[in-house]
């Protein structure tokens, strides 16, 4: 049996039709950058994410990029993140001229560990402490971060937090209090990728970000387009951050099957859970569902050893199944000259080294997710 870690095709026969009328649509109008396509987009997601505005980017990545520019982050800062992740957050870090601060994650959500975030505040001088400027936690594979801690940290030290959401869109995290807010509401920025194979794909490219504050929203709309509120008069110096109308015409028709698609992701990650029971697998830890509402971008389990070995047996077996991450941006080549030591991070060292993903896609099929259980259990009997 073939069993892909993600089945896009299957997705897009579904709604082909409606597809090519909403792209057919813009081909028609000839408005190709922002209009009317995007601003109908931007106020879906600013809705949809409880949030008052969204301005419509080029990626994830670049929603990142101008949410720091826009914070005001720049050389000689720092900005506070963790090290397991994709290389965007970090990379963005830097292109404005900071220097990233890593922290270690939590060992059951992979997302940063409030504790290690107060230690690491607590341990800088008063001039270090000075130049953190941002705080960037990241929803990783579609769980909020344990949100209420990071803010109130966040608001002792007079800091803006940028949410990484990109693989998050409708995750959702409870307060203390009861009251509960989706990834992107809850800092001062939201970011979301659009990469096609997130929960919510584009055919390309495309971000968002979202915020519940009308001075940064003008902020963002303005240095999205080089900064020129009025053409060809630059106020202050932005980029090219501009979704277009294609990828907005295509994310505005997948939008409304989102809902349904989450939905059948958590039914898929809780039949998992039974079929990991019912077999009575040992040596492998399932993703803790533990914040309000995961989405489930990945299902990740931790293999308790021979993790390569079990992907290649998955991947000679035909089931797609991906390594996220294997190696944490801390001990990365390039940010080498940070300094730190595999030891620094061990939460971040051992996930990298016995994570493993596997499909969890929305037309994915039971007796598909059978045979996969079915071969992590005769490999883990191969001794």
């Amino acid at each position: 049996m073939k069993v892909p870690l993600l089945d896009l095709k299957k997705q897009y026969k579904k709604i082909e039709d409606e597809i090519n009328r909403a792209v057919d649509e813009v081909f028609q109008s000839q408005r190709f950058i922002l209009g009317p396509k995007v601003e109908e987009l931007e106020g879906k997601i600013a809705d949809y994410c409880q949030c008052n505005y969204a301005v419509g980017v080029s990626s994830g990545t670049d929603a990142l990029l101008l949410s720091l520019m826009s914070a005001g982050v720049g050389y000689g800062d720092l900005v506070i993140t963790t090290p397991y992740t994709f290389f965007a957050t970090a990379g963005a870090i830097t292109r404005v001229g900071a220097m990233p601060i890593f922290i270690d994650i939590d060992e059951k959500t992979y997302n940063m560990n409030p504790d290690e975030l107060d230690a690491a505040i607590s341990s800088m001088d008063e001039e270090r402490k000075s130049k953190v400027k941002a705080i960037i936690p990241i929803h990783l594979f579609g769980q909020c971060v344990r949100m209420e801690p990071v803010l109130a940290a966040a608001e002792a030290q007079g800091l803006p937090v940028i949410e990484d959401a990109a693989q998050a869109i409708g995750a959702e995290y409870e307060f203390s209090n009861g009251k509960v807010r989706r990834a992107g509401s809850m800092g001062h920025y939201g970011c979301f990728s659009f990469f096609p194979s997130k929960n919510l794909g584009a055919f390309g490219d495309g971000g968002m970000v979202t915020t519940n504050d009308k001075d940064i929203y003008e902020c963002l709309k303005v240095m999205r387009v080089h900064g020129a509120e009025q053409k060809y008069y630059h106020s202050v110096i932005g980029g090219n951050f501009r979704l277009d109308a294609i990828q907005a015409a295509v994310l505005t028709v997948k939008f409304k099957y989102l809902d349904e698609w989450t939905s059948k992701r958590r039914e898929n990650a809780s039949f998992y859970r039974s079929l990991f029971r019912e077999k009575g697998i040992e040596g492998i830890s399932l993703p803790k569902d533990i914040e309000k509402r995961h989405i489930y971008n990945q299902f990740i389990i931790k293999v308790r050893d021979r993790r390569d070995e079990l992907k290649k047996f998955l991947n000679d077996s035909g089931i797609g199944c991906e390594v996220y991450y294997p190696m944490p941006l801390h001990m990365q080549s390039c940010f080498k000259y940070l300094g730190y030591t595999p030891e620094d991070l061990p939460v971040s060292m051992d996930a990298a080294k016995k994570t493993l993903a596997l499909p969890i896609y929305p037309e994915l099929t039971a007796d598909q997710m059978n045979y996969i259980v079915d071969m992590i259990s005769n490999f883990l009997k191969m001794r």
